[in-house]
């Protein structure tokens, strides 16, 4: 075997110290609901192992187009909102602190809902706007002792996970 080249970025370590697991309000936020759950908690690093239960709405943030310079922003993104009864399939991400100390929150969910008499799935970016119904249940496992946060990566000009 020849050399193979770099397949990885970074590798971030820590011990996964707990689970918590949070049962979200009806009519809120989703996002905001997670938020919630790590503020109350005092997570400062963990990964969103799952979520389940239903949403009343649901918006949805793709890639449309990748720009040459990898520099995503608004226009280079479709934003996709229904608004009627759908129900979660994955919610996962991650959970890391800043440099200034305020905790970043990255989320991708997919939801399963009813379009012309078939059931549809659908996935994305979590970003506001999408508002619970019955019966959430958010998972998070809270990592210790890491070298993980959330910085800004100058190739994207967004924040990301670093190590």
């Amino acid at each position: 075997m020849g050399q193979s080249p770099n397949l990885l970025e970074g590798i971030g370590k820590g011990r996964m110290a707990r689970v918590v697991v949070g049962k979200l309000a009806m009519d809120i936020d989703l996002l905001e609901g997670i938020e919630a759950l790590v503020k109350k908690e005092r997570i400062q690093t963990g990964v969103i192992l799952s979520g389940v239960g239903a949403l009343k709405k649901a918006t949805f943030r793709n890639l449309k187009i990748l720009p040459p310079d990898l520099k995503v922003d608004k226009q280079h993104r479709l934003y996709l909102e229904l608004e009627q009864p759908m129900e979660i399939v994955s919610l996962t991400g991650w959970i890391a602190t800043r440099e200034d100390g305020q905790t970043e929150i990255h989320a991708h969910f997919s939801a399963s809902t009813v379009m012309n008499n078939q059931v549809v799935t659908l996935g994305g970016h979590l970003t506001p706007g999408t508002l619970t119904s019955v019966k959430v249940v958010v998972v998070v496992g809270v990592i210790e002792d890491t070298d993980i946060s959330a910085g800004l990566d100058p190739r994207l000009n967004q924040i990301d996970v670093k190590f």
